[in-house]
């Protein structure tokens, strides 16, 4: 993830400016959000995670997703962060549209329920949804 970051810096530093969502800030479930691009490649990650999320192990850089995007379409993996686990998410595969302004973008995903660190054998679907805030 670092290497990823450094690419972007780089290319901003030499290159023309970068689209306007290539390195953004985006609100998610009540927490600011950094997405950054490189190519295809996205990663959504906390910049500055809502109260109470400190207990599952979510920090300022916390990756959430990481995939690509084709077309107006993300895919990729997300994470599940439980307090009862801190620093061990649950990993499950994520995809959904951009909307056509580029500035929403709503993933869905099953995966499964854990309770204290441990698989029901329940499943569940989750919808991350990311908007559009401000450049970072």
């Amino acid at each position: 993830m670092d290497a990823l970051r450094s690419t972007i810096l780089a290319a901003a530093i030499v290159a023309a400016p970068a689209p306007a969502l290539a390195d953004s800030c985006w609100t998610h479930n009540g927490s600011l959000m950094r997405l950054e691009a490189e190519g295809p490649a996205r990663l959504f990650s906390y910049e500055k995670p809502k109260a109470g999320l400190a207990a599952a192990g979510i920090r300022k850089h916390t990756l959430l997703f990481d995939g690509e995007k084709s077309g107006n379409w993300y895919s990729g993996t997300a994470r599940v962060f439980s307090k009862s686990c801190p620093g061990s998410p649950l990993e499950y595969h994520v995809e959904g549209p951009v909307n056509s302004s580029q500035t929403r973008v709503e993933m869905t995903g099953e995966r499964e329920v854990y309770e204290n660190c441990q698989p029901t054998g329940r499943r569940t679907v989750d919808t991350l949804v990311f908007r559009y805030s401000h450049q970072c």
